[in-house]
């Protein structure tokens, strides 16, 4: 496994990083402790994680993930071993349950969020500590277009101090963005290096064959700046697997149990989708590691999220490590998504 400079920092992560948002929703804890145990053996050291963690967020499940991931390391005694990194929640989207809903990204709310979630994960510090989404009201989550509010949020200056706080503390390593836009990029990381606070080390949004609006302001940045992305929803939510096609919900599978996973199943993605499909049959590839493999090796990629709910899955996406796509499919991807560019963002 392919081990990647985390931004500016002396850590290394692999290519492929272990994603946990199904771990006690669809997974329970002996499943998650045999995909953790297999991910290690195929020489992953990189879990990501949240405190929203299983999704979809509900009361009664929350931070079950975070649990499950802190027993793995009393059971195994191999916290050491891996790169942690978990998110703080941000305002919105229907997570009342979390501190009462009245979530802001200021020194209150990073200290009680960041406590809670060592003490699930039963360990001293976090390496990557990323906020999960902006407390602004922004284009994030697939919204397309800007719509500019007035508004009372937190400022990225307060946000980034309290952080240092922790960072001082020992209690995180370092700092990443999650579905952040190229102005809160540029923003957090200008004032970091002017007033000398901690520089995000890697912006974590979503980038597949169907979603590459990543590429158009924020891969420049990614590559200039040294704070890759951590790619997540590389599959679209399990589409470019081609499980799903011809309309087919196979019993067990995310979108056929969620409903509300409406993002990449528009009929444009849907149509991309197949072409996908049908180009990896062609060349003899496994459509979900083709897919995976074009994210991997993208040249501002630090690692791609990859996740699954059975080992049978989480081998076939380990095993996209070792594909390297030919200069011929790669071509053909791109006159795909010409003909059909980033039809579910």
């Amino acid at each position: 496994m392919e081990q990647r400079q985390l931004g500016r920092t002396d850590l290394k992560v692999s290519s492929l990083c272990l994603g946990t948002m199904t771990w006690g929703e669809q997974n329970e804890e002996s499943e998650a402790f045999a995909q953790l145990d297999r991910a290690k053996g195929a020489g992953i050291n990189f879990i990501d994680t949240a405190e929203m963690y299983p999704v979809p967020p509900k009361p009664e499940t929350y931070a079950t993930t975070e649990r499950f991931i802190g027993n793995y390391f009393k059971a195994r005694g191999n916290r050491a071993d891996w790169i942690l990194a978990s998110k703080i929640a941000g305002p919105g989207n229907g997570i009342s349950h979390i501190r009462d809903g009245q979530l802001k990204l200021n020194r209150q709310h990073i200290v009680a969020a960041l406590d809670a979630s060592l003490k699930r994960l039963q360990t001293d510090w976090i390496d990557l500590y990323q906020l999960h989404w902006p407390e602004r009201s922004t284009n994030f989550f697939g919204q397309l277009g800007y719509r500019h509010q007035s508004e009372d949020f937190t400022p990225l200056e307060e946000t980034l101090d309290a952080l240092d706080e922790q960072v001082k503390a020992g209690k995180i390593r370092h700092i990443g963005l999650s579905n952040e836009t190229p102005w809160g990029m540029m923003k957090f990381l200008q004032l970091a290096d002017s007033r000398g606070l901690p520089r995000a080390v890697s912006i974590q949004n979503p980038y597949n064959l169907l979603n590459r609006s990543f590429e158009v302001g924020l891969a420049e940045i990614a590559i200039r700046e040294q704070c890759g992305l951590l790619a997540y929803s590389p599959l679209a939510f399990g589409m470019l697997s081609g499980k799903y096609e011809q309309g087919a919900r196979p019993a067990g599978a995310r979108i056929t149990m969620f409903s509300r996973f409406a993002r990449y199943t528009n009929p444009q993605a849907q149509a991309a989708c197949s072409r996908y499909v049908a180009l990896a049959r062609e060349h003899g590839l496994d459509p979900a590691q083709m897919a995976l493999a074009f994210v991997t090796q993208q040249p501002f990629v630090t690692s791609n999220i990859i996740g699954a709910t059975s080992l049978e899955q989480l081998d076939s996406n380990l095993a996209s490590s070792d594909l390297k796509l030919s200069a011929e499919v790669l071509a053909a991807l791109e006159s795909i998504h010409s003909a059909q560019p980033n039809p579910a963002p």
